[in-house]
């Protein structure tokens, strides 16, 4: 599967959530809560592939889901050559806590050490009602 593929079957997992959310009349603080892991472990078990085994993409205690995926992750529907290397994504904020996946000449971002878009006050920061306006520079053509 592409990145581009993923995001575009993501986005449309997250329309159907907050259609239903937004029919329920939730508020932004509802909704936020709504995405909790195990919230969405138990009421959209179909959201993510992760839940069929009830794991978590990041070994944290309190992980939300509303951005699934980051806002400063960036994918080359194209990828970019770079000195030897192939660029496939990157992380637009060079997180501390991110790092590279490099097999043989191709590079990955690799953020399963970075919480920043799964914290609620981050969420709460950058919230949107439609999750690709939020996501909208993370494709690179």
């Amino acid at each position: 599967m592409t990145y581009q593929s993923w995001f575009e079957a993501h986005a449309t997992r997250h329309e159907q959530v907050m259609h239903k959310l937004v029919a329920k009349g939730l508020s932004e603080n509802e909704i936020i809560r709504y995405f909790r892991f195990e919230n969405m472990l138990e009421n959209e078990p179909s959201f993510c592939e992760l839940y069929k085994t009830q794991t978590k993409c990041h070994d944290t205690d309190e992980l939300n889901c509303f951005l699934c995926a980051c806002p400063n992750f960036r994918f080359f529907s194209q990828p970019q050559k770079q000195d030897e290397k192939i660029i496939h994504s990157t992380c637009s904020i060079d997180s501390k806590d991110g790092a590279q996946f490099i097999h043989e000449n191709n590079v990955h971002q690799d953020c399963s050490g970075c919480l920043v878009p799964h914290k609620e006050a981050y969420i709460k920061a950058n919230f949107d009602l439609h999750w690709k306006k939020i996501m909208q520079d993370c494709p690179q053509d």
